[in-house]
């Protein structure tokens, strides 16, 4: 099965001494797609586990996703607290019920 993995893990395998995996380079439309099945994958991992690891990983997903979106992380950022300034963030906790 092939999964998008962070630049150095062959390397760290590589000098884990186990033999060297198949490997390539995506292009941009399957990094954009493997990208969006990493976010998958760490999110999945983070609502197992709960570790703060987890959310740094999520984090690391979507930046490379900005990135592969042409999105430089401050403009995500810049985005992010437009919208937190317009709609609020969720600092207080606030649910709605709203019907189906």
């Amino acid at each position: 099965m092939e999964k998008l993995v962070r630049d150095r893990i062959p390397e760290i395998i590589a000098a884990d001494g186990a033999p060297p995996l198949p490997l390539r380079r995506l292009e941009a439309g399957e990094k954009l797609e493997k990208l969006e099945e990493k976010l998958r994958e760490e999110v999945g991992e983070y609502l197992e586990s709960r570790a703060p690891e987890e959310l740094a990983d999520i984090l690391e997903v979507i930046r490379a996703l900005a990135e592969a979106l042409g999105l430089p992380p401050e403009d995500l950022e810049r985005i992010r607290l437009r919208k937190a300034r317009e709609r609020g963030a969720f600092e207080l906790g606030i649910a709605m019920d709203f019907p189906e």
